[in-house]
């Protein structure tokens, strides 16, 4: 039926009011049924039947439009429904409002009383409430009696008692170290068997171990990983669970490419060696649905609650890497001594100048970053020359080495730490996933061709879904070609890695001063003035 306003006709000249009604029906996650306990079933289908009943032996009473709020709370008014009707109020679309009881109208007493006793009699609006016998228009008493802000308190405090009741459940539930969000971090999947429990999502967690290797082997940065993941084809989380893992994840945009802040993210979160850490944030209150952060030690976590992907080991050597200034030179390589030098007064990191003297040779050299970007007021110059610096470090390192009792225990076990095996087996195993998509893709283009042919679809949906399929295709095999040269990279980079190792174990000294030698050896180097330097090694006085 066309919705109309309302007005005065004459009808058998008998003078009649004609009410244009907004039906409003609401209905939240404290509403349920709980199993058909309550005498009336709060339902939106059962919502609208019964004010739909109500209305039909009512003249006077026309449906111009019924407004729906599913899943919204009632302490709450920014609900889209509701805003729609209050919208079609002020264009005088509709000047009744029904409903089934107040606790549908909102659960906040204080706005509910300002709606039905301010806002809608300004606005000339009529308000029934079915289930309470209101009637601003036949009964302008039944708004103003005690029981009706009686009625909006005992709602309100309901859903007060109710969102304290499920935030002690939900906390009893994090203690246990079962997982109550949405959705769980990349990497994992609920599993279909109990909800709360989670399982490791295999092609996810291949991407995770590669993310940490990057970080903590390769030494590359947030930076350097995003670009190695978008060029090879991966899709980010989002993408993951939208797109291949068909999840109803509801995240604005369709840029699935992968930014810094995600990689932080996911070295960073201790989900991956199989702690739960839930309650980082929280509902400011059950009226003010702003979420807040927790501080830290507020947070609830339980160890060793689900299967881990990396080990602890490489997981807090990505937290020690994260808290370094690590940053890439101008070859997109990271810098020998990044987040290693460190000035020795105010222990800011150290920046590198490269300078030219009056015949134009080059000679580079670090001085403090606070005393050059700051002031030299704050700090002294603290400068060292790259050449003397290097040269005084690699003996220090074969000094130490010279003494070390376990020398041969520490090589072998960073030589077994790096087998190019292992690295290949993953690199490997993803290809040969990427392989099974385009088998299955082939085998969706064969039977389109048949439903094609048997008329099942039309030619525009065949050459449709063709063009989909071979762009995909195209995409796959790209992304496949650049991990076969990722593989090729990797077992270039092990080997590398594993020179200086063997270099070592045939001459008894490290003869070329590398990041990798720096980073296995180095926690920190401090510089003071006059070229003087304190070196703090990652291995204590019993070792070395």
């Amino acid at each position: 039926m066309a919705g109309r306003k309302s007005k005065f006709f004459v009808e058998n000249n008998i003078k009649e009011l004609k009410w244009n009604v907004g039906i409003y029906i609401r209905l939240s996650q404290e509403d349920e049924d709980n199993n058909g306990d309550k005498k009336e079933s709060n339902s939106i289908t059962n919502q609208k039947l019964l004010l739909e009943e109500y209305i039909l032996d009512k003249k006077e009473l026309y449906i111009f439009d019924t407004y729906i709020d599913d899943g919204y709370t009632g302490t709450n008014f920014e609900r889209p429904g509701f805003q729609k009707m209050l919208d079609d109020i002020k264009k005088e679309k509709i000047n009744c409002i029904i409903v089934k009881d107040l606790s549908r109208l909102g659960r906040n007493y204080i706005e509910v009383g300002n709606y039905i006793e301010k806002i809608f009699p300004m606005l000339n609006v009529r308000f029934i409430s079915v289930n309470d016998n209101i009637d601003s228009y036949k009964n302008p008493s039944s708004v103003n009696t005690i029981i009706v802000p009686f009625k909006n308190l005992i709602n309100d405090e309901y859903c007060r008692d109710t969102s304290m009741k499920i935030v002690s459940s939900l906390n009893g539930k994090k203690r246990k170290g079962e997982f109550v969000g949405a959705f769980p971090s990349y990497g994992y999947i609920k599993s279909k068997t109990d909800k709360h429990k989670l399982i490791v999502d295999d092609e996810a967690a291949e991407i995770v171990r590669m993310i940490f290797k990057w970080n903590v082997e390769d030494c590359l940065g947030k930076v350097a990983i995003c670009k190695k993941l978008n060029e090879l084809g991966i899709l980010n989380p989002t993408g993951h669970k939208k797109i291949e893992l068909h999840q109803n994840y509801n995240n604005k945009g369709n840029d699935y490419t992968w930014t810094p802040s995600t990689i932080r993210n996911i070295l960073k979160n201790e989900i991956y060696i199989g702690n739960t850490v839930q309650g980082k944030r929280k509902v400011k209150s059950y009226k003010i649905h702003k979420m807040e952060n927790v501080p830290q030690e507020q947070w609830i976590k339980v160890e060793n609650t689900h299967e881990a992907i990396i080990s602890k080991e490489l997981f807090e050597r990505a937290q020690m890497l994260g808290k370094k200034d690590v940053r890439m030179n101008n070859d997109g390589e990271v810098s020998k001594w990044a987040g290693i030098l460190k000035c020795g007064d105010c222990k800011k990191a150290m920046n590198k100048k490269i300078s030219r003297n009056g015949y134009g040779k080059k000679y580079e050299y670090y001085i403090c970053s606070t005393y050059r970007q700051k002031s030299s007021k704050m700090c002294s110059l603290h400068k060292i020359r790259i050449e003397k610096l290097e040269e005084a470090v690699k003996n220090e390192i074969n000094n130490q080495l010279g003494k070390c009792k376990k020398i041969n225990e520490i090589i072998e076990t960073l030589q077994k730490e790096n087998e190019i095996i292992k690295k290949k087996q993953t690199i490997e195993e993803h290809i040969i996933k990427k392989k099974m998509k385009i088998e299955k893709i082939n085998k969706l283009k064969l039977e389109l061709y048949e439903d094609w042919k048997n008329e099942d679809i039309t030619k525009e949906e065949y050459k449709e879904y063709k063009q989909k399929y071979e762009f995909e295709l195209s995409n796959i095999k790209r992304s496949i070609e650049k991990i076969e040269e990722e593989m090729k990279l990797q077992i270039e980079n092990l080997e590398i890695k594993n020179r200086w190792i063997n270099e070592f174990k045939k001459n008894k000294k490290i003869e070329k001063l590398t990041r990798e030698v720096i980073e296995t050896f180095i926690e920190k180097i401090y510089i003071f003035e006059n070229n003087r330097m304190q070196i703090i090694f990652k291995f204590n006085s019993n070792v070395i």
